[in-house]
């Protein structure tokens, strides 16, 4: 099990590099989809729901750069799910309502996205780690 932990974790930190690359090529964003969802897979078959949460999160995240609102929407909603159904809070649910918010602004529904935002924005008061409330946050505002 632990190689399967180290690999999920291996192709999330992978797809991170993807997304901060910025001479990105079509490719890139290819592999950057198959490296999340093998990422949010693998998490899967641990069966921890904080990290199920999080793999969610990232394949919501990609396809929301992607500009895929539908699937961004789909993962967005799982990720949140996970949080609310197992406790899961703090930084986890901050970026559960913004994966939501971002895939609403993908789709063009304003409401819907300042709707999860400020959710997210109003869970973000739990996150103990001023860095990591502020980092959220950040996330938060870059919402268009």
């Amino acid at each position: 099990m632990d190689e399967t932990i180290n690999r999920a974790i291996q192709l999330f930190n992978e797809t991170w590099d993807l997304l901060d690359k910025t001479d990105r090529t079509t490719e890139d964003d290819i592999t950057m989809l198959h490296k999340t969802h093998t990422s949010a897979f693998l998490w899967r078959t641990a069966n921890k729901p904080v990290n199920n949460a999080r793999g969610e999160w990232q394949v919501s995240h990609v396809y929301s750069v992607l500009k895929y609102g539908a699937p961004a929407l789909l993962h967005g909603e799982s990720s949140l799910a996970l949080c609310l159904e197992n406790g899961i809070g703090g930084l986890d649910l901050a970026f559960g309502y913004e994966a939501v918010a971002r895939a609403h602004s993908v789709l063009g529904d304003a409401a819907k996205s300042a709707e999860f935002k400020q959710k997210g924005i109003d869970a973000s008061a739990d996150v103990s780690d001023a860095e990591d409330r502020a980092y959220v946050l950040g996330e938060l505002n870059s919402i268009e």
